[in-house]
C-alpha cells in the first residue's frame, strides 16, 4: 500500500466511524492524521444538521474542530458517549498510541467514553505490540524516570523536535521519552509499572481499550469488534 492508498484508507475509516455519531452524542475527538479525517467528516455532518458536541484531545483536534464548526465542550460539562481515535499499533483490544505526543489527553477522553471506536489503515494492525512506548514525563523527572525505565528493560530516548532546537514539548508542557521494549505480547504488567513511576504523567500503552475498529482498506472499510 503506497502513501496515497494509505491516505485514502485513513479517510474511508474516519468517514465510516462518524456514522456511529447520533443526535445528542458527545464525541471524543482523537488526534493524528486518521482522526483528523473523522473530525472533518463529523463537521460536514454537523453542517448538515447533526446535533453533537465534541471533546478535543489535543491542540490539533481542537483547531480542526473549530475550523469545521463542531461545537465543543469539556469533561467537566458533559459525558462522552463515543470517542473516535487513531492508533500507532492495534493488537486486539490493546493499542499503542502517542506518536503525536497527545496520548495523555487521549487516554483521559478515551477512558471516559462509553465506547471507543479506533480508526486506522491496515498498516497499524499487528499481532503483538512492539513499537516504542511514548512516556510523557514532568521535565524535572526526566532523568530518574529514564533510569527507572532502563531498570524495567527499556531503552528511553528523549523525543527531539524536527523544526525547533531542543525536545518536543507536549500540549501539557511536559517532555516525552520514546522507550523501546521490544515485543510486548502481554503489556498489562508493563503498563502498570510505567504508571507507577513518580514523574510519569501518562504512557502510550492503552490496554484493553478498543471497543470497535474501523479499518480502512484500498476500496472499503472493515468494521469489527476485537
Amino acid at each position: 500500500m503506497n502513501q496515497s492508498e494509505r491516505e485514502a484508507a485513513k479517510r474511508r475509516a474516519g468517514e465510516r466511524a462518524v456514522e456511529a455519531a447520533e443526535d445528542g452524542s458527545v464525541v471524543g475527538l482523537g488526534s493524528g492524521s486518521t482522526a483528523a479525517h473523522a473530525i472533518r467528516a463529523l463537521g460536514r455532518e454537523v453542517d448538515a444538521g447533526l446535533d453533537v458536541e465534541g471533546v478535543p484531545t489535543s491542540f490539533q483536534a481542537r483547531e480542526i474542530a473549530i475550523d469545521v464548526g463542531i461545537p465543543l465542550t469539556t469533561l467537566d460539562e458533559a459525558d462522552v458517549t463515543l470517542a473516535i481515535d487513531g492508533a500507532d499499533q492495534i493488537a486486539g483490544r490493546d493499542l499503542l498510541k502517542g506518536g503525536g505526543g497527545a496520548h495523555a489527553r487521549e487516554k483521559i477522553v478515551d477512558a471516559a467514553a462509553d465506547r471507543l471506536l479506533v480508526v486506522a489503515d491496515p498498516t497499524k494492525e499487528v499481532d503483538v505490540l512492539d513499537g516504542p512506548v511514548p512516556v510523557e514525563v514532568l521535565p524535572d523527572a526526566r532523568t530518574p524516570v529514564a533510569d527507572a525505565i532502563r531498570r524495567l528493560g527499556g531503552r528511553p530516548e528523549l523525543r527531539r523536535a524536527d523544526r525547533k532546537s531542543g525536545p518536543v514539548v507536549s500540549d501539557n508542557g511536559n517532555l516525552i521519552l520514546d522507550c523501546e521494549f521490544g515485543a510486548m505480547p502481554a503489556p498489562t504488567g508493563l503498563a502498570a509499572d510505567l504508571s507507577a513511576l513518580p514523574g510519569v504523567v501518562e504512557h502510550g500503552l492503552f490496554v484493553d481499550f478498543a471497543d470497535e475498529v474501523c479499518l480502512g482498506t484500498e476500496t472499503d472499510v472493515t468494521v469489527f469488534e476485537p
